[in-house]
């Protein structure tokens, strides 16, 4: 009889701690939740404030660069190759690579060099 109390308890015991797990994980699922929406609103709010700021100082390299280059020149500073040889990889350290940069501005270049 004792060994079978002891193991009711140790169930009990068992049930206990996975209820309180339950509990802790609705909780972690609420937090998680939570900042994805605030991560969401934050993004689109700096995307506004990048827009903004790039009317305000009326920079000249958004408006010689076509919307493709410009996409690319945002996934570059994102920390993203988008050179043929390397695209799509993570930029170690965020350093600069040739080949990235010639695809980006390096048309820009030679048309301002050719005027």
């Amino acid at each position: 009889m004792d060994k079978r109390q002891t193991m009711l308890n140790d169930f009990d015991h068992l049930q206990d701690q996975a209820s309180d797990i339950l509990t802790q994980l609705a909780a972690l699922k609420v937090q998680v939740t939570t900042l994805s929406e605030e991560n969401a609103e934050l993004t689109v709010e700096n995307q506004h404030l990048r827009e903004l700021l790039g009317e305000d100082n009326g920079s000249d390299e958004a408006k010689r660069l076509s919307k493709s280059l410009q996409n690319l020149e945002r996934l570059y500073e994102a920390g993203f190759h988008v050179c043929r040889e390397f695209y799509g990889q993570r930029r170690e350290e965020h350093d600069s690579c040739a080949f990235c940069l010639e695809l980006i501005y390096g048309e820009r270049e030679r048309a301002s060099k050719a005027s």
